[in-house]
């Protein structure tokens, strides 16, 4: 991977697409300000036609769209999306991996199989903070913490099974717990089996990760003597989850957008 201190450089119009393992999001970013933000059940683009019908729409209300970042970890759907970007646009697109121009040092074991969205929270973590260290939650179907110290180099990261995931887990590997939604608990403890699970699942996600935010932050001051240490989150239930939290983070549910607006920037002036 390639590694970039240098400031980016500014673009018009971009069209930032976000291809989670639930959600899909189309934004349309002019420089710093997202303009738009349409958000789609990734299993609706499985075909060519479906990407056209969700983008076609977007291109009509900005004719003079031309250039395109994405951000897939779903790969089936990630190159449908791109083929339809590079079919229809005039300019630049980038796809957001580690071999693209990086505002931080990754080091990973496997850079290549570091996912995107992970890359891109670490891009704008590196930009909102570029002096302090930062620990970035992604709290979606998987739960990741990315860590960057305040010389932003990559220094490790864990990823847990999201809420909706561990919901999926107990109803199908069980013979009689039902398949709960998840939303703000009213109490601690449950009174119904519906309850119970939604409490344990929920509160248990919270003490784990205001554990692990503790352990981190220890571990950057003992091992780095970091200071002034940032938490930002994002995610699909970032926003249930964090305001739960004893000490909440910066609460960004645009930050993958964000950060794949901004690895654009960086990586401009290297297209042909």
């Amino acid at each position: 991977m390639l590694y970039s201190s240098e400031e980016p450089l500014h673009d018009a119009l971009l069209l930032v697409v976000e291809i989670g393992n639930t959600t899909a999001s189309f934004a349309v970013f002019k420089e710093d300000e997202c303009l738009e933000v349409h958000k789609v059940p990734s299993i609706m683009l499985s075909g060519y036609d479906d990407v056209t019908a969700q983008v076609v729409p977007i291109l009509n209300r900005y004719p003079t769209l031309a250039d395109a970042a994405l951000c897939s970890v779903v790969p089936s759907v990630g190159s449908t999306v791109s083929n339809f970007l590079r079919d229809h646009l005039t300019g630049k697109v980038l796809e957001v991996s580690s071999r693209v121009l990086l505002p931080f040092m990754l080091r990973y074991d496997s850079p290549e199989s570091f996912g995107a969205d992970r890359i891109a929270l670490c891009a704008q973590s590196s930009r909102l903070y570029p002096e302090d260290p930062v620990i970035a939650l992604d709290i979606g179907t998987a739960i990741t913490f990315d860590v960057l110290g305040s010389d932003k180099v990559y220094l490790g990261g864990l990823i847990l099974p999201g809420l909706d995931l561990m919901a999926k887990v107990l109803n199908e590997h069980t013979a009689r717990l039902p398949l709960v939604s998840m939303d703000l608990p009213d109490t601690l403890i449950g009174y119904s089996t519906t309850e119970c699970i939604r409490n344990g699942i929920i509160w248990g996600c919270v003490s784990g990760i205001e554990g692990l935010l503790v352990k981190i932050k220890t571990m950057l001051a003992e091992d780095h003597k970091a200071e002034n240490i940032r938490v930002i989150a994002t995610g699909g239930t970032a926003p249930l989850i964090a305001g739960m939290l004893a000490t909440s983070p910066v609460l960004d549910e645009l930050a993958v957008l964000k950060g794949t607006r901004y690895l654009f920037t960086l990586n401009a002036h290297s297209f042909s």
